[in-house]
This record gives C-alpha cells, structure tokens and sequence, in this order.
C-alpha cells in the first residue's frame, strides 16, 4: 500500500513527466490547442507507457542488458503502430488533427525512461501502476494546458469532442464567450510555451508553500519535545 502510494505521488505531482521531468514537450506543447487533441494525445501515450512497462517487466529477465534498450525501443515502437491503427480505424479525424505526433510517441522519453529506469528492474504489478500514474500524470498536464489554450484562444471547452467520441458528444461542447476572431497567440505553439512556464510556476510555488508549512510543523513539534522534558 505504502508503495501504491508512493508511486501514485511520483507520477501525478513530485515526479511529474511533464511539469517535473520535463519529458515529451514536443507533443505536449504542440497539439494541446484544445482539450480533445490533448485528451486523445493523452489516452495513446498511457496506452502505450502501460503496455511497454508491462512488457519490459515480463523480459526484463530474458534480455542481455548490451541490447535492451533496441529491444525497448522495438517494444515500444510495436505498440505505437497498434495504437496508430486503432485512432486510423476509429476515430480517423482526430487521428488526422494529431498527425505526426502519434507515431512521434515512440521517441517520447517519458516512456523509454520509465521502462529503463522502472520497469526493467520491477515485477509487473508494480510496473504497470508505475506506467498508469505517469500516464495520468502527463494527461493531467496536456488536459489542464489545453484547457488554458482553447479558453483563451477560441473562448470554448471540449470544441471537437465528437472527434474523439463519437456524435454524441457534440453536446459536450461548451461556449463559455464568442470571439469574432481566435487569439493567435494562445492557439500557437509559443503560446504552449507560456502556457507550460505558468503551470511550472504555479507548481514551484505550491511546493514551497508545503516546505514552509511542513517546516513549521517540524519546528513547533521539537519545541513541544524540548518544553516536555525540561518540565
């Protein structure tokens, strides 16, 4: 449970891919224009991290450590084609908005990271809780920057949400304000870059904030301690 835990608190805040490691910007700062392209991006690359994790922790035991990382890179490029047919058969026109950067999730560092310095040296179960938190965890940074972006860009939420789910979810489309014109500055990729320095920020901030706190705590617990033994 401790180890649950711990992993969960890796993946989704202390060792964050994308706010922490800084890992996969490429993708993470180029298709977050809207919450489905994030959304969609986000489902391939957890599906693809926990079927790698899984993987390598199964041969981890059965592959000479001098060609392990060809042998990483070919688990993960398999799953990526699997991933890359299944958005090409069934969800085609987000497949088209995402482009290039479905096949680009083979060389995301976030996946072959975890699988060399995770799942390669743990049991499967462990693996694969790894693989989920991270994944979520890097999600969660796409969901929440792409939100910030198509807010400010084009005033809506989940614009093209039937992409990614089908017809119905048309209705998900939210209108929070009209524009007569899109903010360019926010729908373009420098604009993903302030965008990502904000929330970077916002963590470091949020972090020391906890330091502090847990500081005070700490002291005002060894001034209990030192005023209980003098008495």
């Amino acid at each position: 449970m401790s180890q649950f835990k711990d992993l969960t608190l890796q993946g989704l805040w202390k060792n964050n891919p994308g706010l922490v490691q800084l890992l996969g910007l490429c993708p993470l700062l180029a298709v977050t224009a809207t919450v489905t392209n994030a959304l969609g991006l986000g489902v391939a690359t957890l599906m693809v991290l926990l079927g790698s994790n899984i993987a390598v922790s199964l041969v981890r035991n059965h592959v000479a450590s001098e060609i392990r990382i060809p042998v990483f890179v070919l688990i993960i490029a398999t799953l990526v084609t699997v991933v890359q047919l299944l958005m090409n058969a069934y969800t085609y026109d987000l497949y088209l908005s995402l482009g290039i950067f479905i096949p680009l999730i083979v060389t995301n560092c976030a996946i072959i990271g975890r699988a060399e310095a995770f799942a390669s040296k743990n049991p499967v179960l462990p693996s694969a809780i790894d693989a989920i938190m991270m994944g979520l965890g890097f999600m969660l940074v796409l969901l929440v920057l792409g939100a910030m972006r198509e807010i400010l860009g084009q005033g809506t939420l989940f614009d093209g949400a039937d992409l990614l789910l089908g017809d119905w979810a048309k209705a998900l489309r939210i209108e929070l304000f009209s524009v007569d014109s899109h903010f360019l500055l926010a729908m373009l990729p420098p604009g993903a870059f302030i965008g990502m320095g904000l929330l970077i920020a916002l963590k470091n901030v949020i972090d020391n904030k906890l330091k502090q706190k847990q500081t005070i705590e700490k002291g005002s617990i060894a001034r209990a301690r030192v005023t209980g033994a003098a008495q």
